[in-house]
């Protein structure tokens, strides 16, 4: 991957594209990405109806679908749902698990920057952990806002992953300690895989939210974008209880603790 990253006309964009092809593989097995309790699956679909409510058939278009973890949950609550990656890999994963699981989910490939979608055609859109990976965010944006309807909801769910918290740069720092002395096992990876951190550190350090995806920070572009009723919901501590069964301790208590929300904005 960077050796693509020298390739005339490689530029963010593509590495980011590339990155996320790559990273389809295993990610569905990461905790945090695929849901693995019907107490996670239940607090998910308490937060999406908390901001969007019953789908009742409305149409939702999911923007940076990956395997297709949102997308079922939308299509749970009974809404129309159109998953959109520009990761090939992942859609075909998504795809599978739709067809395993009897879903008439749509997949296809788009540029959520770029969707090439009608105006006005969507009744909600949402994602998950897109928007710190966003080049142009209010360019992104302002494309979200168009192709929503008069009356539309947006759903952003995503995090400060920049800047560790104090109780997670302790914990951490006593983890280090530890295992200098042969203490405990080897706390488990969970994040990118190994041959590609690197990669994900050196993309985190050239986006946007370089300096981490703060709320406020998002809130402030949504609104230059024309969105109106901005509000941020950080109580997550349904999902990440039932999330910390399936990490350890110490991993638990890093994702409990770091700047994670959802924000809901209506045009």
């Amino acid at each position: 991957m960077q050796q693509l990253a020298t390739q005339t006309n490689y530029n963010l964009r593509d590495e980011i594209k590339a990155y996320w092809s790559a990273r389809a593989e295993t990610f569905d097995s990461q905790p945090g990405h695929e849901i693995f309790s019907e107490d996670e699956r239940a607090a998910w679909h308490a937060l999406i109806a908390r901001h969007l409510g019953a789908g009742e058939g409305r149409k939702a278009l999911d923007l940076a679908s990956g395997t297709g973890v949102v997308s079922h949950l939308l299509d749970d609550l009974g809404f129309s749902v159109t998953g959109m990656d520009w990761a090939e890999p992942m859609l075909e994963r998504a795809r599978e698990k739709a067809k395993a699981r009897g879903r008439s989910i749509r997949f296809f490939m788009g540029d959520a920057e770029n969707t090439l979608e009608p105006d006005a055609v969507y009744d909600v859109i949402t994602n998950r952990h897109l928007v710190w990976t966003l080049v142009d965010p209010k360019t992104a944006f302002l494309e979200w806002y168009r192709v929503l309807k008069p009356g539309g909801r947006l759903l952003i769910v995503d995090g400060d992953f920049v800047n560790p918290s104090l109780v997670s740069r302790i914990a951490n720092r006593l983890a280090s300690l530890a295992q200098s002395f042969g203490i405990g096992a080897k706390r488990p990876h969970h994040g990118p895989a190994a041959n590609l951190t690197d990669t994900h550190r050196s993309i985190l350090s050239r986006v946007y939210f370089s300096k981490g995806a703060r709320a406020e920070a998002v809130m402030a572009l949504l609104k230059e974008a024309g969105f109106s009723s901005v509000t941020v919901d950080t109580n997550m501590r349904a999902i990440h209880k039932a999330q910390k069964k399936n990490f350890g301790f110490l991993k638990g208590l890093e994702r409990a603790t770091q700047h994670r929300y959802a924000i809901c904005a209506v045009k």
